[in-house]
């Protein structure tokens, strides 16, 4: 299971000085993907065509630990190695889009559920629609798997990357998975 840091937008170090953030592209079978992590954590997870593109920043201390940890670990997901990701994570948000995120996390591997569902998990059956804007602001696609959250009648329903995007990573997840069960 992941487990969200709860933090501050970019919090300052004590000295009044805001965390530096770096930030490294790593190519993937979408397109690349831009993350970016200071010392707390991975704070930013963009997906393909929705950053303008940046040379790498050379990272030191956690932030570049974690930058190599984001790259390598994205790298076997792509390859169909890694179901579950085991990263530091750092996101700004607001309490419920924090909890939100947490509960988007705890969606199995290659599996899918619905807003409504989603709402119901965090004690807010009524909340489908605040779940879907919290989604929406999930700044880790991928990581914290939001393309996992489809709509009540089963259907593929808005996604920061597309919905082409969204599908190719669903029927990755539910490829991989297939593998693994075959191989049993």
């Amino acid at each position: 299971m992941t487990t969200l840091i709860a933090a501050q937008p970019h919090t300052s170090d004590g000295a009044g000085r805001a965390p530096t953030a770096s930030w490294a592209t790593c190519p993937s079978p979408i397109g690349d993907i831009l993350v970016v992590a200071d010392d707390a954590g991975l704070r930013e997870l963009h997906l393909p065509g929705s950053f303008a593109p940046r040379a790498d920043v050379s990272a030191t201390g956690p932030a570049a630990d974690t930058l190599t940890r984001v790259r390598r670990q994205l790298e076997a997901y792509f390859a169909g190695e890694l179901t579950e990701f085991d990263l530091p994570l750092a996101p700004s948000g607001t309490a419920f889009q924090l909890q939100v995120w947490q509960a988007l996390a705890d969606i199995p591997y290659a599996k899918t559920e619905s807003y409504g569902s989603v709402a119901a998990r965090i004690g807010n059956p009524k909340a489908s629609r605040a779940v879907g804007m919290a989604n929406n602001k999930n700044p880790l696609a991928i990581v914290v798997p939001c393309h996992r959250v489809i709509g009540a009648n089963g259907s593929l329903v808005g996604y920061g990357g597309g919905l082409p995007m969204k599908d190719w990573l669903l029927h990755h997840e539910r490829q991989v998975a297939a593998q693994d069960s075959a191989s049993r």
